[in-house]
């Protein structure tokens, strides 16, 4: 008999695979910072139309199954729903999914429910098979960035046009939130078919707009879908994704009517904007983190054997642990942002109902222990390591204070500043000795730790490998009690901050602004802008 799992937080607690449908716990932020995440459209509002939103850099290839940019999570939550997402409050909520999975009472089967009677952007029927297919793909696809994040399937199955059947080797509790992802993003099987590896370059899904072009380095379009099971909802007529990396260049946008919405403005911005009556300021704390990747072995490129790295930074843990201990979290977040972001100390949200002491304890600033831990791993001070950047403004603003704290610790950064959409493709060759890059946050603690640091995972970008980290991930992911989940992921955390192959560093703060003569957009902390029910208002008569 399988038991139904309900939204319900007090049976989220209880039942395999529901920890990770618990309510996140929102900060209810200063009388400066307060959230707000928008609003559905519940006036009446202008029919068509195309909205311009000015993106901060470049989406990588709008492939679900091997993207790994928070970009293209953009622009594929207009064209490519998934099983599942989650709304404002952090709950797990169905989507192409009909309700939330079945499990079975050992956990080793689950069973999701389906829509029938849809289709996908090019008329292709949506059912159980063409579900299977692409999670299919995203498991076992030789460059895909989702198989980690989908646990220790042994075989995906149908029962009927509308069951899919997921079997797994041992329980995995974060199924559910990963298919509130890009694993649960359903791919025309027909297009699979046709365009093989090639599908970023022309993808077809379901959702309420459809792909139409894309120009490199400048625009992504997508139209409405008038196969749309729910087109009634959709307003617009097209949305167009215009790449503006500048901040202040995407701010002069805003103001002129350029773009009529933006996603993360600076912080340097911020105040202003929030004062324009013209414009509304959509703000939240993130699920995710920024931070420091150090290659340990990654040599021949993610997924591939690692190998030695001859360096003082890659094969001694006391050399990045001074790393860790030369970086002021607090100072440097409240200095280079105006305090509108908070220090990252671990992968874990302080928000989050996984969060406990251990799980989001902060380590030390202390620049004097750090020349003692440099002299002790027997290294020349000041210590140069060549640090791998984002070119957005305030990703090099935060760089440049960084190696100014750091040199206090004995450190010479070396900043080299890296094209967004470029830097994607580092971190995967393996071609760097450190990297400042972040992830946008997942609901479940899984989808921030065991991607990045699992042995042999498609995300691990540095190449780490620990076997001590390994077993606990396992044990926190076969987990049925939420308590005894957060407990394995602190012990988790004071492993990574023993070892320290990824240095957490700051908190974002989510800044979208929008005209005030669109309504709909949303933005959650999960760090998509949601476009898809968005609308001009109505002219007043």
């Amino acid at each position: 008999m399988l038991v139904r799992i309900t939204r319900m937080a007090v049976l989220c607690a209880a039942l395999v695979g529901l920890a990770a449908c618990a309510p996140i716990q929102h900060p209810t932020g200063s009388a400066s910072h307060p959230d707000d995440f928008g609003s559905p459209v519940t006036t009446p509002v202008r029919e068509g139309g195309e909205l311009v939103m000015g993106l901060s850099a470049e989406p990588d290839r709008l492939d679900p199954t091997t993207s790994s940019s928070l970009y293209t999570r953009y622009v594929m939550n207009s064209i490519c729903e998934k099983l599942y997402d989650n709304d404002s409050a952090g709950r797990l909520v169905p989507q192409l999914a009909t309700a939330l999975p079945e499990f079975a009472p050992d956990g080793l089967t689950v069973t999701i429910p389906v829509r029938t009677g849809i289709r996908f952007a090019d008329g292709t029927a949506f059912d159980a098979a063409a579900v299977r297919t692409s999670l299919q793909r995203h498991l076992s696809a030789k460059t895909s960035q989702r198989a980690g994040e989908m646990g220790p399937i042994s075989a995906i199955e149908t029962t009927d046009p509308a069951h899919v059947v997921i079997r797994f080797k041992r329980p995995f509790a974060p199924i559910t939130a990963a298919l509130a992802d890009r694993a649960g993003m359903i791919m025309s099987p027909a297009e699979l078919t046709r365009s093989g590896d090639d599908f970023g370059t022309h993808p077809v899904c379901v959702g309420p707009f459809k792909f139409v072009e894309r120009v490199p380095q400048t625009a992504i379009v997508v139209a409405r879908d008038p196969l749309y099971y729910d087109a009634a909802k959709v307003h617009l007529d097209t949305i167009t994704y215009r790449i503006i990396a500048d901040a202040n260049i995407r701010a002069a946008n805003l103001r002129s009517g350029d773009v009529v919405v933006a996603d993360q403005l600076s912080p340097q911005d911020a105040d202003a904007l929030a004062k324009d009556r013209h414009l509304r300021l959509l703000q939240t704390t993130s699920l995710g983190y920024q931070g420091i990747t150090i290659n340990i072995g990654n040599v021949d490129g993610v997924g591939k054997p690692t190998k030695p790295i001859d360096t003082p930074l890659a094969k001694d843990a006391r050399v990045r642990e001074a790393f860790s201990l030369s970086i002021d979290r607090r100072q440097l977040a409240d200095t280079v942002f105006n305090s509108w972001y908070e220090p990252a100390c671990t992968p874990i949200s302080p928000q989050s109902p996984y969060a406990t002491p251990a799980g989001i304890a902060c380590p030390a600033y202390d620049p004097q222990r750090s020349k003692q831990l440099l002299a002790e791993a027997g290294v020349s001070i000041p210590y140069r390591v060549a640090l791998q950047v984002p070119t957005q403004q305030d990703n090099l603003r935060y760089a440049q204070a960084l190696q100014a704290g750091a040199a206090e610790g004995g450190f010479d950064l070396e900043i080299v500043p890296v094209e967004y959409s470029a830097l994607l493709d580092v971190q995967k060759r393996g071609t760097f000795e450190a990297l400042y890059l972040g992830w946008s946050g997942r609901l479940d603690p899984d989808g921030n730790i065991s991607r990045f640091l699992t042995t042999g995972s498609g995300g691990n970008y540095g190449g780490y490998s620990s076997t001590a980290l390994d077993d606990l991930l396992a044990r926190a992911a076969r987990g049925t009690d939420l308590a005894q989940r957060a407990d394995l992921y602190g012990q988790a955390v004071q492993v990574i901050q023993k070892d320290n192959p990824y240095l957490y560093t700051y908190r974002q703060r989510l800044l979208t602004v929008h005209s005030t003569r669109v309504l709909g957009i949303e933005a959650y902390p999960d760090g998509v802008v949601r476009l898809s029910r968005a609308a001009f208002a109505a002219e007043k008569g």
